[in-house]
């Protein structure tokens, strides 16, 4: 999937202001290395980088990570894919903020997260959870189906106990969860779903003719106006998953 940032930045800048409560779980400090796996733009890099900490952020998309470089020049960022990533330094803590349900190779990024934390070391994440966003989702899907497209999952919206089972796969402890609804505001008034998909879903539908996108889209937006618009304003259904976990440090034991 190509990334706009600035798109990103104007119109869905919700996803990384959302992200400041989960960086008070995170608790970064003076001196710790922190890796924050799918900076985006670095907003969030750079909070925990307020703390003292030293922060590199990393991400697939070449155009985050122009902005967030652009932005924040005095911190460290680089292009580097989730699932494959190899860094020459281990972290006392992994930050990640709505990145991991983007992600269908989940085993694949928790092996290389496990191998970047220092024995100890804590993971603290926010994703999409099971339920997320499924009013848009329905809707689209029908929209599709109507035009003959078939439509094809796009993200990984784990339950809990799903979740957590997987992190307990890879020798996490998990301290702490939160699942919880989070009623979304979208920043355009008159096409907040559109622009919506337009920044999250084209691989959704990229299946479709440019010709017949803003019609799929459109159709799809007017499909949700009498849940989904009031007062002016365009909302979705988001359902957040944030889990606090640490790596378990291996046992001595005399044999």
């Amino acid at each position: 999937m190509a990334w706009n940032a600035d798109l990103y930045k104007e119109k869905h800048a919700f996803v990384f202001q959302h992200g400041n409560n989960v960086v008070e779980w995170l608790e970064p400090k003076e001196g710790e290395k922190i890796l924050d796996l799918g900076c985006g733009t670095g907003e969030l890099t750079a909070q925990i980088a307020a703390s003292g900490a030293q922060v590199t952020g990393i991400d697939s998309s070449v155009s985050m990570i122009a902005s967030a470089k652009q932005h924040f020049p005095d911190l460290k960022f680089a292009v580097a894919d989730a699932t494959s990533f190899t860094l020459s330094e281990k972290f006392d803590a992994v930050f990640s903020n709505a990145v991991l349900h983007w992600i269908r190779q989940k085993e694949k990024v928790l092996d290389r997260i496990h191998q970047h934390l220092v024995p100890g070391g804590r993971l603290v994440l926010e994703m999409g959870g099971k339920g997320n966003v499924d009013d848009i989702m329905g809707a689209v899907e029908k929209v599709m189906q109507k035009h003959g497209y078939a439509f094809k999952p796009l993200w990984y919206y784990p339950s809990v106990g799903e979740y957590t089972s997987l992190l307990e796969e890879y020798d996490f402890r998990v301290n702490q969860v939160q699942y919880f609804d989070r009623e979304t505001e979208l920043a355009d008034p008159e096409n907040g779903i559109v622009e919506w998909l337009r920044m999250f879903g084209d691989s959704l539908m990229e299946d479709v003719p440019t010709t017949e996108l803003d019609t799929i889209m459109h159709e799809t937006q007017e499909l949700l106006r009498a849940t989904n618009f009031r007062n002016g304003k365009w909302f979705t259904k988001y359902v957040r998953l944030r889990i606090k976990a640490q790596r378990i440090e291996p046992v001595e034991t005399d044999l």
